[in-house]
Order: C-alpha cells, then structure tokens, then sequence
C-alpha cells in the first residue's frame, strides 16, 4: 500500500464520527485522524449546498495538514419546504444559539401546515488526495421518513424523536442505536465512498 493513502484526516472534531469513520477504513489499515488532533479549526460554512460546504471543509484540513483528507456535510430536508432547512439544520430555529428542541418545534409549525409531511435525512461525503485535486469524490446518502408532529423515542438526538419510519413504525429514536447506524443516510454514504474508491484506487481491493 501506498505511503500517499496510509493517512487521512477527517474535517471533524466530533468524537463519535471520528470513532465511526476509524471503524470504516480499519479492513484497508487506513489511519483516520481527526482535525482536531492536529489543532485545524473547523472550516467555515458558507454554502447553500451539501457538496459545497464538504467540499469547502475537506480542502480546508488536507491544505492545514497535508494529507489527503475527507468531510461530510448533512441535514434534514422537508420535501415540502423545498429541502428545508438542508445546510440550515443545525442552526434552523437560531443561528447563534443551536437548539434541538427549537429546531423541532419550528419545523413541527411549518410542517403542521402541510399534507405532505415526506422528509428525508442527506448524507454527502468528499474524498481529496490533496487540496487542490480536481477530482474530489463525492458519495452521497438518503434516508427518507415521514414526520411525526409527535416526538417518540430517548435514543436519538437533534430531528430522531419527530423521523418516523413507516417500515418499522417508530422513530429514528425508538431504533437501537447498532441499527440506526447501519441503516442511516451516513451508512448509505459511507458504502458509496467506499464503492467509488474501490473502483479508482487499488488499494481498496474488491
């Protein structure tokens, strides 16, 4: 294996992903290190797109570090809010104090209102050898569910009590949490990653 791919960092400081995304490349003795381990800041957001602001945050840490490196960016969209909040998530209801609890209940209002209450969790994934790689790969999932006026579930966080799953008729929240992993928007996009890396590098064997 190459030297070039014995490394990457991962644009998070968020623990959790940080452990997922280790668990993910340990079959291929990829060493992912997180951002925050080298002292990269996280990157700014600016973009109204998903593939913008992962795009925006991979070139950030692989420039800082020198490392080939990867980001993600995701969010909630309500099909009949034309894909709102999407890159807003976090920050729906406030953009200088983030709250759950005030993002669930500005989108129950809005929702509320609607007869097509379709939303789905978005996943995207970028992969760069180096800053200025003009060929980023870009991996993407989708969750869909409906949503729940009604918040159900302890498991979750952020939009999980209100993503009802009509398959399994609970929420995000109500799942455990092994198979929440194994079904979410960022699993479908983790084996999109790996998909596409395995078809353009070799030493992601088939």
């Amino acid at each position: 294996m190459s030297d070039f791919f014995s490394k990457i960092v991962l644009a998070s400081h968020n623990q959790g992903k940080i452990k997922e995304f280790q668990n993910l490349f340990l079959p291929y003795q990829i060493e992912i290190i997180s951002q925050a381990s080298l002292g990269i800041k996280e990157a700014e957001e600016p973009f109204n797109t998903f593939i913008e602001n992962a795009l925006q945050k991979a070139r950030q840490a692989s420039q800082a570090s020198g490392l080939p490196a990867i980001a993600d960016d995701s969010g909630i969209c309500a099909v009949a809010l034309g894909n709102l909040p999407g890159v807003y998530s976090a920050r729906f209801a406030d953009a200088e104090h983030k709250s759950d609890q005030k993002n669930n209940q500005k989108l129950s209002q809005l929702l509320g209102q609607t007869t097509d209450k379709t939303v789905f969790y978005y996943c995207c994934l970028v992969f760069i050898t180096h800053e200025q790689d003009p060929t980023p790969i870009i991996a993407e999932g989708k969750w869909f569910g409906k949503w729940s006026l009604e918040p159900m579930g302890e498991n979750g966080f952020g939009y999980d009590p209100h993503f009802y799953l009509p398959e399994k008729n609970m929420t995000v929240a109500q799942l455990e949490i092994e198979e929440k992993n194994q079904q979410s928007h960022r699993a479908k996009a983790f084996h999109d990653l790996i998909k596409k890396l395995k078809l353009t590098y070799e030493i992601f064997p088939n």
